[in-house]
C-alpha cells in the first residue's frame, strides 16, 4: 500500500463471476496460455494483492476472465487526515513545535538530602 491511495485486487470476484471458485481451477487455464505456475503460486496471487505482477501473467488473467487490468485492479484515493492541533500533553502545537523543545538538565540528589 502507498500513502496516497489503496489498491484493491478484484480477482476473486471476477473468478466467481466466471464460475471459478477454486484457485486450482486457474492452473490449467494459465498453462494453456503458456504461464507455468505452481498451485501455491496461483493461490498467493489470487488470495492476496501482489506487490509485483508479471505482465504476461496479468494478460493471461485478463484473457481467462474476459476483463481488463482496470477490472482487476482498483485504486482508491485516501482522504488526508487533518493533523491535530493538540499534543499529548494538551498543549497546542502552534505554541511549541518539536524543534523548539530542549532537554531539561538532570538533577541528581542523594537519599536524605
Amino acid at each position: 500500500m502507498t500513502d496516497g491511495y489503496s489498491i484493491t485486487w478484484n480477482i476473486r470476484q471476477l473468478m466467481a463471476a466466471k464460475g471459478l471458485f477454486h484457485t486450482t481451477d486457474m492452473v490449467p487455464l494459465l498453462a494453456e496460455r503458456g504461464i507455468t505456475l505452481s498451485r501455491e503460486q496461483v493461490y498467493r496471487l489470487v488470495t492476496s494483492t501482489p506487490a509485483r505482477l508479471n505482465l504476461e501473467v496479468l494478460a493471461a488473467f485478463c484473457d481467462i476472465l474476459g476483463c481488463t487490468p482496470n477490472d482487476l485492479i482498483s485504486f482508491t484515493a485516501r482522504t488526508a487526515e487533518k493533523p491535530s492541533d493538540q499534543t499529548a500533553s494538551g498543549e497546542t502545537s502552534g505554541s511549541r513545535r518539536i524543534g523548539d523543545l530542549r532537554p531539561l538538565p538532570a538533577t541528581i540528589r542523594r537519599p536524605g538530602q
